[in-house]
């Protein structure tokens, strides 16, 4: 702690930089039930993502949870794994990549970008230091959740919060809370159904499917919800969809009490008994494939919809490192940074020198 509070790095020669951190939920660095373990632990144990009472959560995470699912868990994970490993780190570093190259020439001095994984490697805590050590002192904090929760965004607040508690120099801070319905982020991913649709034949029913949470959440005033359905809608008025045409479900829950639904897996199943034999599904809750999209929907969900007699089920890809992705990123970061100089004047190497002269002759090791 003493290397964050009792110490400065601070270089008179050097410029103060401005940052952006982009942040996503995380993932385990292998799919083995070890590394699986390690990170349901971490992902588990945090209050925001479970509300339940701190001992008795303990108790039913480490002698049931932890001792069950990390190995199912993994073969799930093994499913889906590549070259590059996780698809949701692999496709995080991509759209970074990508945007590192095109700061240079949208701003005249280039934010530093860093990513992070509010669970996971590379944590929110190293990137942050990374920074410290850069001299950025103007920071936002993007998480990559179009629709705000507590269990997602708030959480990643609560990371951050945490790792600035431990040094002496606060930087200025900006958050974005959210972009559910931001006209870039909704025309790209109406865009990329239309792309799924010129490619295959479009299904009877498009659903538009997000991760679920406790529905006790919403009643307690989560705007999550009501984010959701605000996303849907706007995507079926851009895709000028009639109201039969599409419906939005929810999926991913976890435990015994009432989730935000309809649920997705109880949806697909009672389909084709109701004259729908093709379904697409677009899960515009999420920034990245993952998990919950590649393993759950793409392989699991498709089974379950055949075994009950549907006949195709079209899965439509996120918006991962796709250059109108990249393009909602820079306009965010654009419009949240907003008269920071950092962002639009060069550096005058002049300045620095006369700042570190100045240092120096009142008595700085600089």
């Amino acid at each position: 702690m003493s290397d964050y509070l009792g110490q400065s790095r601070f270089r008179h020669d050097q410029p103060l930089r401005a940052g952006v951190l982009l942040t996503n939920l995380g993932t385990p660095q292998s799919p083995t039930p070890g590394a699986l373990r390690r990170y349901l632990r971490e992902f588990l144990s945090d209050p925001r993502v479970v509300e339940f009472p701190r001992v008795a959560w303990w108790l039913i995470l480490n002698l049931v949870i932890l001792n069950i699912r990390p190995a199912r868990s993994a073969r799930a994970y093994r499913s889906i794994w590549t070259e590059q490993g996780s698809p949701l780190l692999a496709n995080t570093r991509a759209l970074a990549q990508a945007l590192t190259e095109q700061l240079d020439s949208r701003f005249p001095q280039r934010p530093l970008l860093k990513i992070a994984m509010r669970y996971g490697q590379p944590s929110i805590a190293s990137a942050l230091r990374e920074m410290h050590e850069a001299q950025v002192h103007r920071l936002l904090v993007l998480p990559m959740y179009p629709q705000y929760s507590a269990s997602t965004t708030g959480s990643t607040f609560d990371a951050v919060s945490r790792e600035l508690s431990r040094w002496r120099w606060v930087p200025e801070l900006r958050f974005v809370g959210g972009y559910h319905d931001h006209d870039l982020y909704i025309d790209a991913v109406a865009e990329r159904i239309r792309r799924a649709w010129q490619d295959r034949p479009r299904g009877q029913l498009l659903l538009m499917s997000f991760h679920g949470v406790p529905r006790r959440y919403l009643l307690q005033g989560d705007p999550y919800h009501c984010q959701c359905q605000a996303t849907a809608r706007l995507l079926a008025e851009r895709l000028e969809l009639s109201e039969d045409r599409w419906m939005v479900v929810f999926q991913s829950r976890f435990g015994r009490e009432p989730w935000l639904g309809p649920y997705c897996d109880q949806t697909l199943k009672s389909l084709p008994s109701q004259g729908v034999h093709s379904v697409d599904v677009v899960c515009p809750g999420f920034s990245m494939d993952c998990l919950e999209t590649l393993e759950e929907i793409e392989i699991r969900n498709r089974e379950l919809f055949q075994e009950s007699g549907g006949e195709s089920l079209q899965y439509i890809p996120c918006l991962n490192d796709e250059p109108a992705h990249r393009e909602l990123i820079l306009k965010l970061v654009e419009q949240h940074t907003h008269g920071w100089v950092e962002f639009e004047h060069p550096v005058d190497p002049g300045a620095l020198d006369r700042r570190r002269e100045r240092a120096t002759t009142m008595g700085a090791e600089q």
